[in-house]
């Protein structure tokens, strides 16, 4: 499966992404940013997952081509590692809802938030993950 089409919405703040397969997925910025597939965000392994916290306004500066597999993302607040491959996007697609469900309860189990306001300058900064 390959692109077809990618559109950044930058009024709405959704990255658009349609697949030659006739699928096609509308992601927030936030949503991306939340679920970025780098270490920094995932971990190095299960259970080292970092929540991310005050990303609501993130935006996506700029989107370029990795070979034919993979787009690597930059977003407003520094982040920019973490490949997206195609098919890492096909699934978040198909999961949206129900991974988005999961993030507000893990935002509310860890009394979070999703504003940036709700978090001093280098807090909301990107976390290391340990190493």
């Amino acid at each position: 499966m390959s692109p077809t089409e990618i559109t950044l919405h930058q009024k709405s703040k959704e990255l658009e992404i349609a697949f030659d397969d006739d699928t096609r997925f509308r992601f927030p910025y936030e949503f991306l940013r939340v679920f970025s597939p780098s270490a920094e965000v995932r971990g190095h392994g299960p259970g080292q997952e970092v929540l991310q916290v005050g990303k609501r306004d993130v935006v996506v500066t700029d989107v370029a081509p990795v070979g034919s597999y993979a787009m690597k993302i930059t977003f407003d607040d520094g982040h920019d590692s973490g490949l997206y491959t195609w098919e890492y996007l096909q699934n978040l697609g198909k999961r949206q809802a129900e991974l988005w469900q999961e993030y507000i309860r893990q935002m509310h189990v860890a009394n979070e938030s999703r504003d940036p306001a709700d978090y001093p300058v280098s807090e909301s900064a990107p976390k290391s993950c340990g190493l």
